[in-house]
C-alpha cells in the first residue's frame, strides 16, 4: 500500500509518496497556482516512484494551501502533521521548532501527539522570507549566510523587528563598515532571539526538533541553541516533515478503517484525478 502527503506550503511545496519509508519526494517552489502546482509536483513524484495514481491507497493534504489539493482524500493542518512527522523521525522529541518562509511555530508534543503550539502567522519577521529579503539586500546567496555567519568576531545588534526597518538597519551596518559575517550573525540571533521567546511560552523540554527551510541555516540553529541552553537536532531534509506526517496520518487512517471494516473515506474527486493522472 501506498500513501501520498502533500504538504503546500506559502514558499514551497512538498510531496512524499511512502509505504515502509519514503520512496518518492519532490520540493517545488509553491507560486500563485496552488492547484496547477500540486497536480504538477504529485505527477513528478509518480514518475520518481514509478508508480500510476491509482495505486496510491490514501493522499492527505497538509499546509497553508491544503485546500487547493483537489486530489487529496483528506486535509489535516500543519500542526498535527509537523508532529507526526517529526515523532517518526526523532521518537524522543518533545519540542518541534518549525521555521517557514511567512511563519514560525513551536509544538509540544509528548508520546507522538500534539499538547500545545503556538504559531506567529501575523509578520514575516523571523521566517524564510525574512532571510531572503535580506540576502537580496546584502547580494548573498541565501544558502551561504549560515556558513559565512559562523566567521563572525563580533556579532552586532538587529533592533528591529519588523522585516522593512531591519533590511533598512542591515544594509545601514554594511555602509558603516561593519563585517558581512557580523551583520549576519546579528541578523540570525535577532531570528532565533524572536523565535525562543515566542515558543518558550510553551515551556521548551529537549529533545529539540527544528524543521523548515530555516533548519538548513547552520547561523539561526547555532542562535536558538545558544537560547535552549542545549543541542538541537535538525531533520535530514527539514522541509518534508509535514508531507511525511500527513502521509503517516493517511496510513493510519486506512489501516483502522481497515481494521474496524469500515470504508475507507475518500475524497469527492478521487476516481476524476486518478484518470487525470494516467
Amino acid at each position: 500500500m501506498y500513501f501520498v502527503g502533500v504538504d503546500l506550503g506559502s514558499t514551497m511545496t512538498k510531496v512524499v509518496i511512502m509505504d515502509e519509508a519514503v520512496l518518492a519526494c519532490v520540493i517545488g517552489p509553491t507560486g500563485a497556482e496552488h492547484r496547477r502546482l500540486a497536480y504538477k509536483v504529485m505527477e513528478e513524484t509518480l514518475r520518481q516512484a514509478n508508480l500510476p495514481f491509482d495505486e496510491i491507497s490514501y493522499v492527505v493534504a497538509t499546509g497553508y494551501g491544503r485546500i487547493n489539493v483537489p486530489f487529496a482524500d483528506k486535509q489535516i493542518t500543519e500542526i498535527t502533521c509537523h508532529a507526526k512527522g517529526v515523532s517518526s523521525l526523532f521518537p524522543t522529541v518533545r519540542t518541534a521548532i518549525d521555521i517557514g518562509g511567512q511563519d514560525a511555530k513551536g509544538i509540544k508534543i509528548a508520546n507522538g501527539r500534539v499538547v500545545g503550539f503556538v504559531m506567529n502567522d501575523k509578520c514575516a519577521a523571523g521566517t524564510g522570507r525574512f532571510l531572503e529579503v535580506i540576502a537580496n539586500d546584502l547580494g548573498v546567496r541565501l544558502e551561504e549566510m549560515g556558513e559565512l555567519s559562523l566567521n563572525s568576531k563580533s556579532r552586532v545588534g538587529i533592533s528591529s523587528t519588523c522585516t522593512v526597518f531591519a533590511a533598512q538597519e542591515v544594509v545601514s551596518r554594511i555602509a558603516e563598515g561593519t563585517p558581512i559575517e557580523d551583520v549576519l550573525a546579528g541578523l540570525h540571533e535577532a531570528i532565533a532571539s524572536r523565535v525562543y521567546r515566542m515558543v518558550e511560552r510553551l515551556k521548551i523540554e529537549r529533545d529539540v526538533v527544528v524543521t523548515g527551510g530555516v533548519a538548513k541555516n547552520i547561523g539561526v540553529v547555532k542562535a536558538l541553541e545558544e537560547h535552549v541552553g542545549f543541542p538541537v537536532l535538525v531533520t535530514e531534509e527539514p522541509l518534508l516533515t509535514g508531507a511525511i506526517g500527513a502521509a503517516l496520518l493517511g496510513k493510519e487512517l486506512t489501516l483502522n478503517a481497515l481494521e474496524s471494516g469500515r470504508p475507507i473515506e475518500r475524497g469527492a474527486r478521487r476516481l476524476e484525478e486518478a484518470t487525470f493522472f494516467k
